[in-house]
């Protein structure tokens, strides 16, 4: 257990939360605290700490996540009095957008200052079955998977609740909709900032918050096997997808330096107690990647390997990334693995390319913005 600890601090460097900065009006850098950080029941306690009746939390509530404003001047039915000590001593956290790419298909992929001097990326992808945000979880991400066009630039820090929450309010703001469905498979590892995770998914499912229904949420993870465990007990409704990407450990670790510390045999088996306890489908995700993964040899790997487990596996045509050493398996073999995983019991799609004309690899937006103010530094 300690070296498989000493293997994954190789990956995972402690990080810390960071209080929101914003400058105002050229004014030295003033700490604020987010206010959508806090829960229901934390805001009524910060309303306590100002003098305030605890119901004034479900009112300022109301005019976050349901009217959505931007201002704390727009909550009228608060006194002018409360409006300025919230102004005083919190933020809204609005992001900004620092660019916006849109695809022939409808694919919306957004790059937002997070008001620190650091940039995340957001994407929308229009379905049929409604409006879906794939969200970031961190600034940089640890993991340093091969095909990510997030590896080789450098983690900065976690997320807060608040700014992965905001990430949907500002991309509802943009489009004048609301979001039906939320994957947490943007930049970042999800598990590695567990705690800010699960209370935006609660924030996000509350009935007083977005009210987006937990079976509308997926989280994805690379494979961080304590964190599956955890999940286990949270007693939430959200879909769990595992970025699995290979069916041995030698082909799995060279796309996947995770798997070093928690190899394809322990995570198999963290993903069956999974569904033991909460019985519940997993969905793993599988990137096809030329002469790599791709062939007839590697889906009776996967058929062998998910046998009897109460999932589905989306298959993903892999985006190339500058530099990168992976190229996108043909449609041929795509649909040749995908037909025989359903032919042999495992539930099998190929996800939908969104996205092809514009920055479409995860990262890859952010990745570009960073290597262009490097050449201007």
């Amino acid at each position: 257990m300690i070296a498989k600890q000493k293997e994954f601090c190789k990956l995972l460097k402690k990080s810390n939360n960071y209080d929101i900065n914003r400058k105002r009006n050229g004014e030295n850098k003033i700490k604020m605290k987010n206010i959508k950080n806090y829960n229901l029941e934390e805001l009524k306690q910060e309303l306590i700490s100002l003098g305030e009746k605890p119901f004034r939390a479900e009112q300022i509530f109301n005019w976050l996540y349901k009217e959505k404003v931007k201002e704390f001047d727009e909550m009228t039915n608060l006194s002018l009095e409360l409006r300025e000590k919230l102004k005083q001593n919190y933020t809204m956290c609005n992001f900004n957008i620092l660019k916006k790419q849109e695809s022939s298909d409808g694919t919306k992929k957004y790059l937002f200052d997070v008001l620190d001097g650091n940039a995340i990326e957001t994407v929308l992808m229009q379905y049929h079955h409604g409006k879906t945000i794939c969200v970031s979880s961190q600034i940089g991400c640890k993991m340093g998977c091969k095909f990510c066009a997030s590896t080789g630039i450098a983690f900065i820090r976690n997320l807060t609740t608040g700014e992965i929450v905001e990430q949907v309010l500002a991309v509802e703001q943009d489009i004048g909709e609301s979001i039906s469905n939320i994957v947490f498979m943007g930049i970042g590892e999800p598990f590695d900032n567990y705690e800010n995770v699960m209370k935006a998914v609660r924030l996000i499912n509350h009935p007083k918050g977005l009210n987006i229904g937990a079976r509308h949420i997926s989280i994805s993870t690379s494979g961080v096997v304590p964190r599956i465990y955890d999940f286990a007990n949270e007693d939430l409704q959200c879909t769990l997808s595992i970025s699995l990407h290979a069916t041995n450990n030698e082909k799995r670790s060279q796309m996947m330096p995770v798997n070093n510390a928690y190899p394809i045999e322990e995570l198999m088996q963290a993903c069956r107690d999974y569904i033991a306890k909460t019985n519940k489908r997993i969905s793993f995700e599988y990137a096809l990647a030329k002469d790599n993964n791709d062939n007839l040899q590697d889906a009776k790997e996967l058929v062998k390997l998910l046998k009897g487990m109460i999932c589905h596996v989306n298959l993903i045509p892999i985006n190339p990334i500058k530099n990168g050493k992976f190229a996108k398996s043909s449609n041929e073999n795509i649909i040749k693995f995908r037909d025989y995983l359903n032919e042999h019991g495992i539930v099998a799609t190929i996800r939908r390319e969104l996205g092809s004309d514009i920055d479409a690899a995860c990262g890859q937006l952010r990745r570009n913005n960073f290597e262009e103010k490097s050449k201007n530094e």
